[in-house]
C-alpha cells in the first residue's frame, strides 16, 4: 500500500515541477512585440490585423535586416 502512495506522490511532484518550470519559461514573445514606439529600420506594412481578444486594430511594422515584426495598436 505504501508503494502505491509513493508512486502517485512521485508523479504528483514531477507534474508540479513541470508546471512551475513552464510558468517560468512561458513564451512571452507575443506580448513583447506590442509597442508604441517604432524603432529605426522598421517599415510600415499594409498588413492590419484585429486582435481577437481586445478587438483592436494592429498595424504591422517589418525590419528587413533582421526579419523581426512588431505590432502597433492604431
Amino acid at each position: 500500500m505504501k508503494w502505491i502512495l509513493g508512486y502517485y506522490g512521485v508523479q504528483f511532484v514531477i507534474i508540479l515541477v513541470i508546471m512551475i518550470l513552464s510558468l517560468l519559461i512561458y513564451d512571452k514573445r507575443y506580448k513583447k512585440r506590442k509597442t508604441v514606439l517604432i524603432p529605426k529600420g522598421f517599415i510600415r506594412m499594409e498588413e492590419v490585423s484585429v486582435d481577437p481578444v481586445t478587438h483592436e486594430k494592429q498595424r504591422v511594422y517589418y525590419n528587413p535586416e533582421t526579419g523581426e515584426r512588431i505590432y502597433v495598436r492604431e
